[in-house]
């Protein structure tokens, strides 16, 4: 078998998860509490977006804008300050993107024209 499937640290194994494994896991991380962006959410959510008439079987069918929870829900912590939201920068002018290596003189658009005229390639 390639690969492994079970996690390398079990943070729930036969014991109660406790505030104190949350905190152990926080340090784990590396994440500064005091001065880092940390949001929790809650994952395993739908939101009814149909607009029900007058009347309707609430046993079958939920008001709009009502949140249901699956079974399966989950809890989600989120370090903002953490995650890497950086451009990615072209540093070699001379690399095009992948494309614009097609050889636009053999591509037409649907008006018959050479898709350089549209694109600006060439």
């Amino acid at each position: 078998m390639i690969g492994k499937l079970d996690p390398e640290e079990r943070v729930m194994e036969d014991k109660n998860f406790t505030q104190e494994d949350l905190w152990q896991t926080i340090a784990n991380l590396g994440w500064d509490v005091r001065n880092d962006k940390i949001s929790i959410e809650i994952g395993g959510t739908s939101v009814s977006g149909i607009e029900q008439p007058e009347g309707y079987n609430k046993k079958w069918a939920s008001p709009k804008g009502h949140r249901k929870y699956n079974k399966d829900a989950f809890i989600v912590i989120k370090n903002q300050s953490r995650t890497p939201f950086a451009p990615s920068v072209n540093d070699n002018p001379e690399r095009l993107p992948h494309h614009s290596k097609v050889e636009a003189s053999e591509q037409q658009s649907d008006s018959g024209k050479p898709a350089d005229e549209h694109s600006g390639a060439g």
